[in-house]
């Protein structure tokens, strides 16, 4: 992926100037995680954390049990982040990237989430990247957030009404939500429909019985 050189030292001199800042996890993954994530997958499974920076919630998801996969553009950001894990580490996959070029690999998770960060263009690569049955985790700033004190001022940075819901359209919104209070805020959670149950989705829709392939142990093929 291409880098850009301005966004990543903009980003290293904040992490520099402020190391301190990024410790807790937002308040939202703690609740997800208890109302959502545990009860999907009580064993603990893998994560991907986009623009996870100095590490505050692929630490927190490290501590409950997980593999997390930590991608930044910034080197500054990664280092700390590889630092406050402690012996958390060797849970935590530590990526420098620049995530406006994101491409889903063949590897998908668990759980894909993303906390203060938007690249619209991304978004069909983000849902490819999540395990069908998985969930997608997100909350940022809106554009409500113009009309407060602090925070991105650039509309590129910034959600319109419901365009969260419009960028995740196909998955299953189990939690939404759009919120001024210090900050102007949407978020989301949603899973990615296995494919049994897409399919039954496209049927019911389409008026048509569409009947899926199995396997049997002895090898030939059968219909459900």
């Amino acid at each position: 992926m291409p880098f850009s050189s301005s966004e990543r030292e903009r980003w290293n001199q904040k992490y520099r100037e402020a190391p301190d800042v990024w410790l807790e996890p937002d308040p939202f993954l703690p609740r997800v995680f208890s109302e959502y994530i545990r009860p999907l997958f009580p064993g603990g499974r893998d994560a991907l954390d986009l623009a996870g920076g100095a590490g505050r919630h692929a630490i927190w998801l490290a501590k409950q049990g997980w593999e997390v996969t930590l991608i930044d553009i910034s080197e500054t950001g990664v280092e700390q982040a590889r630092q406050n894990a402690g012996a958390l580490a060797s849970q935590i996959h530590f990526v420098v990237d620049d995530l406006t070029g994101f491409a889903a690999s063949q590897t998908q998770f668990d759980v894909v989430m993303a906390f203060f960060y938007l690249e619209r263009k991304i978004f069909p690569e983000i849902v490819k990247a999540i395990r069908p049955g998985g969930l997608l985790v997100y909350k940022t700033l809106t554009m409500a957030q113009l009309k407060l004190a602090g925070g991105p001022k650039d509309p590129a940075h910034l959600l319109e009404e419901d365009e969260l819901l419009r960028l995740s359209d196909g998955l299953e919104v189990l939690h939404y939500r759009e919120d001024v209070a210090k900050k102007a805020t949407a978020e989301l959670v949603a899973r990615k429909k296995r494919r049994r149950e897409a399919v039954t989705k496209l049927s019911r829709a389409s008026g048509t019985r569409i009947i899926l392939p199995t396997f049997p142990s002895d090898g030939s093929a059968g219909l459900v």
